[in-house]
């Protein structure tokens, strides 16, 4: 079974002196992939995978992150540094997916 649907067609990139490859076209605009796009790059057998990522606001997250332990604080009184940790852990996960 072939990985490539028949739309998809094959390029070749060549790597620059400094490390640097050239996204087709095609394939930047069909991911969307514009200036300053976040790529995870993480090598695999013999392959290269890139998987597009989203940026995140870090103000609005450290927000929503304060929130949400100021909630708990609510909730249940004063957390231990152990709690804290478990909900930022919690948190980046979530905001990962």
């Amino acid at each position: 079974m072939s990985v490539l649907t028949k739309q998809e067609e094959l390029d070749i990139v060549v790597v620059s002196s400094k490390g640097q490859v050239v996204i087709p076209i095609a394939i930047r605009k069909k991911l969307n992939i514009e200036p300053k796009t976040k790529l995870l790059v993480y090598g695999h057998k013999d392959g290269l995978i890139m998987k597009k990522i989203k940026a995140i606001d870090s103000a609005e997250d450290l927000k929503r992150l304060y929130k949400e332990i100021d909630a708990r604080i609510d909730r249940y009184g004063e957390l231990s540094d152990e709690e804290i940790d478990e909900i930022i852990q919690k948190h980046r996960k979530h905001v990962a997916q």
